[in-house]
């Protein structure tokens, strides 16, 4: 049993300005901004949607298939996935390009400013959801804007029931478009200010998003999660995370989460405790993909977490 994850790769380049952006910006300035920050604190991650949620699902014991476009620059990338042993054969390396690039600066006060290389990613239409067999279940995580499309209705034509998950993604795509990914999709999993956007450019309430799939979950940080269904709704407690480290990627976290548990079979209840701690896992480690756990310490998490033991 396989979960087919479309979405994307990128390097993270994270750099600490040691002050504050403020100070050096000056407001009546703006029209002729010319600033250089040396940032002598530089760490590059390993990231993407695809890359992130294939790590986490693979962490709890589940079978990823990642599917993405990546460029020459790729074979540190690589090297890490083979050592976790993460299936990389719908990894597209493209010739003359580079893989996806942020570029993250954060000053003293967590104000960041950043720039996106797409590179690849918007070559990711080329793979197609028809070159993988055995996948029992799919997502839509952002990607490129054609890949999405094509990926969402290649699920459906193949009839394997995904999770569309628009996240950063989301503002590419107007009102029509979204109303035809949600009635593509067998489940939408958006973060607070996502729903808001999502229920803005379509015109639906969230009680009316979840008629056309056959669960909704809304994530909201601290306060838990929701799952919308058409019977009405649960509420997913959050699990206390022992520190508040760096926020980058927990989503992807929790989405590998809701796939392990719909994979397996798992009662809501317990699908949405797993995606949570697996959110307040990642939270306590910086980089995206630098947490480590055994299932037995899982386990043993969730029950003092939860109260209850988790059969899994």
């Amino acid at each position: 049993m396989s979960a087919l994850i479309c979405g994307s790769f990128a390097f993270d380049n994270i750099m600490v300005f040691q002050d504050q952006f403020k100070n050096h910006i000056l407001p009546d300035k703006i029209h002729i901004l010319n600033v250089s920050f040396l940032v002598p604190q530089l760490r590059r991650e390993f990231g993407g949607c695809a890359g992130n949620i294939a790590y986490n699902l693979k962490l709890l014991g589940g079978e990823p298939i990642p599917m993405g476009a990546v460029g020459i620059d790729f074979e540190p990338y690589a090297q890490w996935m083979d050592s976790f042993g993460i299936n990389r054969s719908h990894v597209r390396v493209m010739e003359n390009t580079m893989t996806a690039q942020a570029f993250i600066t954060t000053d003293l006060d967590d104000n960041q400013i950043t720039a996106f290389h797409p590179g690849a990613m918007e070559q990711a239409h080329l793979n197609r959801v028809t070159d993988v067999a055995g996948a029992t279940l799919g997502i839509v995580a952002p990607d490129g804007r054609q890949g999405m499309i094509e990926h969402a209705r290649q699920f459906v034509d193949a009839g394997i029931p995904f999770i569309f998950d628009p996240g950063q993604g989301l503002p590419m795509f107007n009102g029509d478009d979204l109303k035809q990914f949600i009635m593509q999709a067998s489940y939408v999993t958006v973060n607070d200010y996502e729903s808001e956007l999502m229920q803005e450019r379509t015109g639906w309430t969230l009680a009316e998003i979840s008629e056309h799939v056959q669960a909704l979950v809304v994530t909201r940080g601290g306060e838990g999660s929701v799952v919308y269904r058409n019977h009405g709704t649960l509420e997913i407690p959050a699990a206390k995370p022992a520190q508040l480290r760096d926020p980058t990627g927990c989503g992807d976290a929790y989405r590998a989460g809701l796939l392990y548990g719909l994979m397996h079979g798992l009662e809501w209840s317990v699908t949405g405790r797993i995606a949570s701690l697996m959110g307040a896992i990642k939270i306590e480690h910086a980089g995206t993909q630098n947490h480590r756990f055994t299932r037995m310490e899982f386990a043993a998490r969730y029950a003092r977490e939860f109260g209850t033991e988790l059969n899994w």
